[in-house]
């Protein structure tokens, strides 16, 4: 019987395949993300914010560069697009549509894009901006989002996402023009249908921008999105690429099931994963002459006739008492199935009796999908708002997938928040907490051999206090990281050298030296015994033996007699000995080895021969 094999898929296939792991079934939203990034490029756009002659210019473009090098590293698979509307110049696939430049049309990102978009950083690049393309008023808003359209109607690979981010300071572009406003708003409408979200990204203006005047009609967002929330105006880098990552991260969810309240009660929600462990990406096998990717293919033969086999010719089998149980695909599977993927509830229980030591793994986070069962939004929003009023937690049997042991969980519930720009900070919903079984909670006997004394313990709390600090986990990146992905920056972008970096986890010893002054030597007195040196070997002696006394000892122990050495040679048992008595031996019979094993046999030989 040949071993189970898959075979491999092609790349589209490999996709929908990758996403149904996730899953555990048919995912709405298989294939790529992709993002076009519409840019007013009129001249107020160029006009100075600050002293040091920053425009909304400059911070659109460092924005779009800083989501073109993420994507390069996070999600390189993404399609990106950018085009500049108010252009003096025009270059687009619809004749009679001027004043539209596509500076990149939709495609996976690259170290070329980068590099063109820095040709238009700072001052010079505004200069050449200026020269090359040019600004102008006459544009029309609606023609530009209908060549965004058609960018994404072009694209031949299978789309998941499809948004917009425009970006402008002016709040009402077509002032006194029902045509082209008019024809706006339809073309708005048309995106809103075909599944296009737009996206305001605006900027700051003098005197304010006031959505109301032309955009709130216009922008559309995802079902999952709110619609009444509208960002503050952006007037420095950070609050811009905040507003992007916001709109830009993407928001799959891990698995789509129902949750069952009731025999006759369910309401649809999305599990999502908030905290993923970052990895580095896996290599990618390259043609030695093209140095193309290379696709593998995995085939199963007959090991008796060399035969090329089916996947309906393989099957699975187990040994139970010398007796070889066969069994059929279907049977495998039913093997696994426990029940179907859902959430059913159990019960309701006080916060107060989740614990910090029921952490197993990182939670995960439920919200409401109304697409599963009509009117989940407002079942699920009550039941949030009753678990916080009465700061309970909902216990629930979870089936993430068909095949997978079901799992004891609590929805621990969590309230919105926004920061000061209207930004949601926390989001609505459940914490999906695992909770652990039995057996992996152990009590562990501690005997209290030694405790520490008062005067002991006061010191140690002051050194404590000295080194506190803020800490922030996300303070602190993982320098094996980091350095990983810019040498792949450097190496893209064809730098001499990649930017340097700094190990944050690394301890500041100097700063933590000057704050604990004499602390540590008073803390050495009063716990380790006199001329202690913790970098030299342990040696353990009775109490009243000196030094010399002991190293005298330990000098004993290690040597053993002539006739107790050809003794265990004889007995067979000179592996019993430790490596130092051995290394003892051989050095005081001119034997050379470094390991127990060498060093038990050169002793062995050393007697047999004399």
């Amino acid at each position: 019987m040949a071993d189970w094999k898959s075979f491999i898929p092609d790349e589209d296939e490999l996709e929908e395949e990758e996403e149904g792991a996730e899953t555990g079934g048919e995912y709405r939203f298989s294939g790529r993300d992709s993002l076009i990034f519409l840019v007013d490029a009129s001249k107020a756009m160029f006009e100075s914010l600050d002293d040091d002659g920053n425009t909304c210019f400059d911070l659109t473009i460092q924005c779009i560069r800083s989501v073109y090098t993420s994507k390069i590293i996070s999600s390189e698979r993404d399609l990106l697009g950018l085009v500049f509307f108010g252009t003096e110049k025009h270059k687009n696939s619809v004749e009679g549509f001027n004043h539209i430049y596509v500076l990149h049309e939709l495609d996976t990102p690259g170290a070329k894009r980068v590099l063109e978009l820095d040709k238009y950083k700072g001052k010079k690049g505004r200069a050449y901006f200026s020269e090359t393309i040019g600004h102008s008023k006459d544009f029309s808003l609606g023609q530009a989002l209908w060549i965004c359209a058609n960018l994404f109607s072009d694209v031949k690979l299978r789309m998941s996402h499809k948004r917009i981010m425009l970006f402008t300071n002016d709040d009402h572009p077509h002032v006194g023009d029902s045509t082209k406003i008019k024809f706006a708003f339809t073309k708005a409408s048309d995106l809103r249908e075909t599944g296009i979200f737009l996206d305001l990204m605006h900027l700051k203006k003098d005197g304010g921008f006031d959505v109301s005047c032309f955009y709130r009609d216009i922008i559309n967002t995802a079902e999952d999105e709110d619609l009444g929330v509208h960002f503050q105006e952006s007037a420095k880098l950070e609050d811009l690429m905040k507003k992007v990552r916001a709109k830009e991260a993407k928001k799959r969810a891990l698995c789509r099931l129902n949750l069952k309240l009731s025999k006759d009660l369910v309401l649809g929600v999305g599990v999502f994963n908030l905290v993923q462990k970052a990895f580095k990406p896996a290599a990618v096998k390259l043609y030695r002459e093209t140095n193309e990717p290379v696709k593998t293919k995995t085939r199963t033969f007959n090991q008796e006739t060399g035969s090329l086999m089916l996947p309906s010719d393989t099957k699975r089998a187990q040994v139970y008492g010398n007796r070889k149980i066969v069994l059929e695909k279907e049977e495998t599977e039913q093997v696994k199935h426990f029940d179907e993927p859902s959430l059913v509830l159990i019960g309701f229980k006080p916060l107060a009796l989740l614990k910090k030591h029921h952490f197993v793994r990182p939670a995960q986070f439920l919200y409401p999908e109304e697409s599963l069962v009509t009117g989940s939004t407002t079942l699920f929003n009550a039941l949030l708002t009753q678990c916080l009023e009465r700061e309970v937690m909902a216990l629930c049997r979870y089936t993430p997938r068909r095949n997978i042991p079901p799992r004891f969980v609590a929805l621990v519930p969590q309230e919105e928040k926004m920061d000061s720009q209207n930004v949601q900070v926390t989001s609505p919903g459940f914490h999906l907490m695992f909770l652990p079984f039995i057996d992996d909670i152990r009590k562990l006997d501690i005997s209290e051999k030694m405790r520490a004394g008062r005067e002991q313990v006061e010191k140690m709390k002051e050194i404590v206090q000295k080194l506190r600090f803020k800490y922030r986990s996300d303070d602190f990146e993982n320098p094996v990281l980091q350095q990983h992905f810019r040498n792949l920056e450097a190496l893209a972008l064809d730098l001499m050298e990649p930017e340097p970096l700094e190990d944050l986890t690394l301890p500041k010893v100097e700063m933590m030296d000057r704050r604990l002054g004499p602390l540590v030597e008073e803390f050495k007195e009063l716990v380790y015994p006199p001329n202690y040196n913790p970098e030299g070997k342990a040696v353990k002696r009775k109490t009243g033996e000196d030094k010399s006394q002991a190293e005298k000892k330990v000098k004993t122990e290690a040597s053993v007699s002539e006739e107790n050495l050809k003794s265990y040679v004889k007995n067979g048992t000179l592996g019993k000995l430790t490596v130092p008595v051995l290394k003892e031996a051989c050095r005081s019979y001119g034997l050379k080895g470094s390991k127990k094993q060498e060093l038990v046999d050169a002793l062995s030989d050393y007697f047999k021969k004399h």
